[in-house]
């Protein structure tokens, strides 16, 4: 006997997303995203195609890809060099899925607790000295 694990579609995907704790949905150039903290670290922009986005690091990717090269994908051009990763949502399992989006949300979360330490009050944008007054 053969049991199909079913697939998962988008509004499982918004559904795991949200429940990753500080996840919250917000929406970029007219597609849904969710964001902690602020940051996204996946959207829905490619759902009319059948895939969902995890925003990666290039090393996650590379390892997603290689494990399951039937759900994972690389975003075409230069956001998927950066890790930008689609996920079939028409193949993907719950607990697949469900892992791939907490490794995009866990790896925000660790670069927003980094940035936040770089980032000293009035050093904003790598400033040193005040901005000089205007006559």
């Amino acid at each position: 006997m053969v049991y199909r694990v079913a697939a998962m579609n988008v509004g499982a995907f918004r559904r795991i997303a949200l429940s990753l704790e500080g996840a919250e949905e917000g929406s970029h150039m007219g597609h849904p995203d969710f964001r902690v903290n602020g940051r996204i670290f996946a959207t829905l922009a490619a759902a009319a195609q059948g895939y969902g986005n995890l925003l990666l690091t290039p090393e996650e990717q590379s390892a997603f890809v290689e494990e399951l090269p039937e759900i994972f994908v690389p975003v075409a051009g230069g956001w998927g060099k950066n890790g930008a990763t689609h996920v079939r949502l028409a193949v993907v399992t719950e607990d697949v899925l469900t892992g791939a989006l907490r490794t995009a949300w866990k790896l925000r979360v660790e670069k927003n607790s980094k940035s936040s330490k770089k980032r000293a009050p009035g050093k904003l944008f790598g400033q040193k000295k005040s901005p000089r007054k205007m006559k």
